[in-house]
């Protein structure tokens, strides 16, 4: 399925302005371009083009509300400037498994101002000596290189998350937040009874606590086992069986 197809079927009868996250893995792209994604997806947040054959970024749509792209497993060898020129909100962009071997070719990425997660694993440009250290020198508002930062201290997995998510979570918290309690009333006491009919114990006359005590008194009175213990066997027993059985006989 070619990458204007998937696109399609993706968005079915959505209109591209409601979507934000838009995943096209694995399809293939006409000509090594991107087709199929334009302005129209306004309030695009995500958008992942893992191993669909891209070879330019020529055709990358404006989209200011993009956060996050996946161009790994592709044959990108540069036109960087594109992404700094179109995607000025990027905050993780993954290249891992591309055709960047120089540096200079990631000069353009300096244009992206909230850059903050760069991913250039398997890429050929890992090769080269001092390579962390001029990554982090030519991008020095970066915080992590290959999920490391510059300490070598490796990130966390939501460090990677868009934050829609995050705003998501805040707004389902804000809903008990706006919540406003009932005040204890006193009054509520007095319906001691609910509607089962079961009796609240604290309403209890101080008679029946007497009397469940009463009750507990005869239990222990040792005519019947602790619970979970077996009953004692006792001679007396099977003589007094017997004469009951004796005088139902009589009967």
């Amino acid at each position: 399925m070619d990458l204007k197809e998937k696109v399609s079927l993706v968005l079915g009868q959505r209109s591209p302005k409601d979507v934000r996250e838009l995943v096209l893995d694995n399809s293939r792209a006409v000509d090594g371009r991107i087709e199929g994604i334009t302005e129209e997806f306004c309030n695009l947040e995500k958008l992942s083009l893992i191993n669909v054959r891209l070879t330019t970024l020529e055709d990358m749509p404006k989209l200011d509300k993009l956060k996050k792209l996946e161009l790994c497993d592709n044959r990108i060898s540069g036109g960087l400037e594109v992404l700094a020129e179109r995607l000025k909100n990027l905050k993780y962009l993954y290249l891992s498994g591309n055709k960047v071997k120089d540096i200079s070719t990631l000069e353009p990425l300096k244009n992206l101002p909230q850059l903050k997660s760069l991913d250039l694993f398997n890429c050929e440009v890992t090769n080269l000596t001092d390579y962390r250290e001029s990554i982090f020198k030519l991008l020095p508002k970066l915080t992590y290189l290959d999920g490391f930062d510059i300490d070598n201290c490796e990130g966390s997995d939501s460090d990677g998350e868009v934050d829609g998510a995050e705003d998501d979570d805040k707004a389902r918290l804000s809903i008990f937040e706006d919540v406003e309690y009932a005040e204890y009333d006193d009054e509520d006491d007095d319906n001691s009874d609910d509607e089962d009919g079961h009796i609240n114990r604290d309403d209890c006359s101080d008679d029946c606590v007497d009397d469940e005590e009463d009750d507990e008194d005869e239990d222990d009175d040792g005519s019947s086992p602790a619970k979970g213990e077996k009953r004692k066997w006792d001679p007396e027993d099977d003589d007094d069986e017997d004469d009951d059985k004796d005088d139902d006989k009589d009967d």
